[in-house]
């Protein structure tokens, strides 16, 4: 066989390869396509323009004066004090739903992996709220801070909390507290499930040796279960953070962001601004700070999740 041919064969042999590769790489996008594609046109595609319109003035009172306006809207921002106010409400909201939940969470989860008579019955019991419509929570909390209907005011007054029974959803200096209460009844079984799952995965070999050598209950605690915990924690508390963030549904059905804006959150602010305003560039504005500091705690506690799991 000449030079020539055995030059042939193994460029043919190459691209063949070459192709081959190629094939293989490509082979699982293309099983994916469809909802690869899927995801584009319902996720991407409105978060692009969703994004755009916060640089276009978008009015629907004046539908025909629709022009790009920059960073009109961003600068509008630094001098809107129901902006700063809706943020740090957002903040407490957030925090204090978060933690409440969690500490909870974490204690039922606990306590829901010893085994005890009905534990069954509990357990359903504890995962009950997660399945009650968010509308219906709303409005179920509402009437219970009613006083007229309601017996929450009547039992603050005879634990000392309240001078007198009243709606402590229309005090601008306690009405927050409704909204993180209901929350916190709402979302409190998330972590329950999450942190229980995680807790049977621990093997019980690494208890029993604990055990035989001294170990006592907080150590065990601290040594054991929240290293094996940690990655899960971060994880249930990062998706936990930017839905309560977003969270609008509760605050608005149970107070509409009164009284007096102390209940307003961003996601509520953006609702109202966008639906009864109609003003959807400042809206979209509004929500692009939102998506940005939400991805600035999301990086920080996925960065977080991986110095844990370095360790683990």
């Amino acid at each position: 066989m000449s030079v020539d041919k055995l030059t042939i064969s193994a460029s043919d042999l190459g691209r063949r390869r070459t192709t081959g590769k190629i094939k293989q790489i490509a082979e699982p996008y293309l099983y994916l396509s469809p909802s690869i594609i899927l995801i584009c046109l319902v996720i991407f595609t409105p978060l692009v323009i969703g994004i755009s319109y916060a640089f276009q003035s978008m009015h629907l009172f004046n539908p025909g004066d629709v022009e790009w306006i920059g960073f009109e809207h961003f600068e509008k921002i630094y001098s809107d004090r129901k902006f700063f106010i809706a943020l740090k409400n957002t903040f407490w909201w957030t925090f204090g739903s978060v933690l409440l939940q969690f500490s909870l969470g974490l204690g039922l989860a606990l306590l829901l992996k010893q085994g005890f008579h009905g534990r069954k019955v509990f357990q359903a019991l504890i995962f009950l709220p997660w399945a009650v419509p968010t509308f219906l929570s709303a409005l179920i909390w509402a009437w219970l801070f009613n006083p007229v209907i309601g017996p929450l005011p009547h039992w603050f007054v005879s634990l000392g909390m309240l001078d007198e029974p009243y709606n402590i959803l229309a005090d601008p200096d306690f009405a927050l507290f409704g909204p993180i209460i209901a929350n916190v009844w709402f979302g409190i079984s998330f972590f329950a499930i999450t942190l229980l799952a995680s807790l049977q995965s621990i093997p019980d070999e690494m208890y029993e040796a604990a055990a035989i050598d001294g170990a006592s209950k907080w150590q065990i605690f601290s040594k054991i279960t929240l290293p094996f915990l940690a990655p899960m924690i971060v994880i249930t508390v990062m998706l936990r953070t930017v839905w309560i963030a977003n969270f609008a549904d509760l605050i608005y059905v149970m107070t509409g962001g009164g009284a007096a804006n102390s209940t307003q959150i961003l996601s509520t602010y953006i609702f109202t601004t966008a639906f009864k305003k109609l003003d959807f560039g400042y809206a979209s504005a509004v929500s692009v700070v939102l998506l940005v500091l939400l991805l600035l705690f999301a990086t920080l506690l996925l960065k977080m999740r991986q110095k844990f799991v370095r360790v683990n």
